[in-house]
């Protein structure tokens, strides 16, 4: 059973900094893309940010510059640094990863989502 868990959301007031965390376990052969989303009240979920699993790494267009994104291969985990922290950036924060698990193949896997709060 693959599982993704995130760690790292909270309350913090504009121009504030979290770092959000993703581990992944569980029977994994081979982890390619992963990705964060979040997804705002009466929204639809959008990609924040992904990553390869060689490093390269695409923004949206409104957290270029502020937020960074980056991972462990070797612990299968990933991190989103995110900075100059805005209202406009409050939402649940999903962690996002498409890998071969060792007993199901090739999937998508979902996190459970963290919050995150962005108000003074």
């Amino acid at each position: 059973q693959v599982q993704l868990v995130e760690s790292g959301g909270g309350l913090v007031q504009p121009g504030g900094s979290l770092r959000l965390s993703c581990a992944a376990s569980g029977s994994i052969f081979s982890i390619y893309t992963m990705g964060w989303y979040h997804q705002a009240p009466g929204k639809q979920r959008e990609l924040v940010a992904g990553i390869a699993s060689g490093g390269t790494a695409n923004y949206a267009d409104s957290v270029k510059g502020r937020f960074a994104i980056s991972r462990d291969n070797a612990k299968n985990t990933m991190y989103l640094q995110m900075n100059s922290l805005e209202p406009e950036d409050t939402a649940v924060y999903y962690c996002n990863a498409h890998l071969h698990s060792i007993n199901s193949g090739l999937n998508n896997y979902w996190g459970q989502g963290t919050q995150v709060t962005v108000s003074s």
